[in-house]
């Protein structure tokens, strides 16, 4: 991790960088989203670090554990890492007020809308945070953007090339 402030990307998982097919907790799931690795690697080349946070309540629901879930990060990392897409950092939020497995029945504050999870990021790495941005397919990632006084682009799927340099396009007039 270098010193140098730099500006990231936050981008939300399921509906981003995959398809949402509901609580993604393997990797024969996945189904990435068009050009998501090129997008990320577009992000890198700019000088972007890269963050992935995303709600995870099928921990909460039982439906997968946190070691399913970090083994999965892990591929999916390895994975786009293969393409020449680097993940700096993942955060996620394993809690559900509804869940069924105890230890996790609350809303958390990394819960989204909540910005806990940005804020653990800006805490732990050098976030620049003017020309940082969140890209989310829900009111709620762009509810976190927010909150943190950061700009949010609502992504409702199809090329995430495309849609990464059009925001890049935007960001150098505020950088």
């Amino acid at each position: 991790m270098s010193a140098i402030r730099k500006p990231a990307a936050f981008l939300d998982r399921d509906g981003v960088v995959n398809h949402d097919d509901g609580y993604m907790g393997t990797r024969e799931r996945i189904r990435w989203m068009p050009n998501a690795a090129k997008a990320i690697r577009r992000l890198n080349d700019a000088g972007y670090l890269v963050f992935v946070f995303t709600n995870q309540s099928g921990i909460a629901r039982g439906l997968f554990t946190e070691n399913e879930l970090h083994r999965l990060h892990d591929w999916m990392r390895a994975e786009l890492l293969a393409q020449g897409a680097r993940i700096d950092d993942v955060r996620y939020c394993p809690h559900h007020p509804d869940g069924s497995v105890a230890g996790y029945l609350e809303d958390h504050p990394w819960r989204k809308p909540s910005p806990g999870m940005i804020l653990d990021l800006m805490k732990h790495w050098p976030v620049h945070t003017t020309g940082s941005f969140v890209i989310g397919d829900r009111a709620t990632d762009i509810e976190a953007a927010t909150a943190v006084s950061l700009p949010g682009f609502m992504f409702a799927g199809g090329d995430l090339d495309a849609f990464v340099a059009d925001i890049l396009e935007r960001q150098i007039s505020v950088r």
